[in-house]
Parts: structure tokens; sequence; C-alpha cells
């Protein structure tokens, strides 16, 4: 039983930093899409993209992302500390 629990609670850390990776590479599309989006919109009003304005604003949104997964996975890491004091104690329990 108590192997089964551990195994279960591997593939929820799995499962976790999968969330967690696909969770940023879809903020990382959506930046993208974004970027593309105003070229676009500023290619129809043949007004010029200052690229190092759209650099500068794309890094940004990066780097609050990668804040983001760093919390995520400070986040997992607590959580996965957390359960493994709980698995301690139930051990000690038996």
């Amino acid at each position: 039983m108590l192997s089964r629990l551990r195994e279960l609670r591997r593939e929820e850390e799995t499962l976790l930093r999968v969330k967690a990776a696909l969770h940023d590479q879809l903020r990382r599309l959506r930046v993208e899409e974004l970027a593309l989006q105003s070229m676009i919109q500023a290619g129809e009003e043949n007004a010029p993209v200052p690229l190092a304005a759209l650099a500068e604003d794309t890094q940004q949104t990066l780097g609050q992302m990668d804040n983001e997964a760093a919390i995520n996975q400070t986040q997992l890491h607590l959580s996965l500390q957390g359960d493994k004091e709980e698995e301690e104690e139930e051990e000690s329990d038996s």
C-alpha cells in the first residue's frame, strides 16, 4: 500500500512538471501571438514597428513568465517536501 502511494506521488510530481512546462509554453506562444498581431497591425497602418520596443516588451513579458515558472517550481518543491514529511510521519506512526 505504501509503495503504491509513493508511486502515485511520483506520477503526480511528473504530471505537475508536465503541467508547468505546458503552461509555460502556452504563455510563450501567447507572447509570440501578441507580438505578431502588433506587427501585423503596424504593417496594416504602414507605420514601422520599432523593433527595439517590441523586443523590450517581449523580453519583459518573458521575464515575468520566467518568474512565474520559478514560483511554480518552488511551489512544487515545497509541496513535495510536505508530502515527504507526511509520508515520514505515516511511517513513524506504523
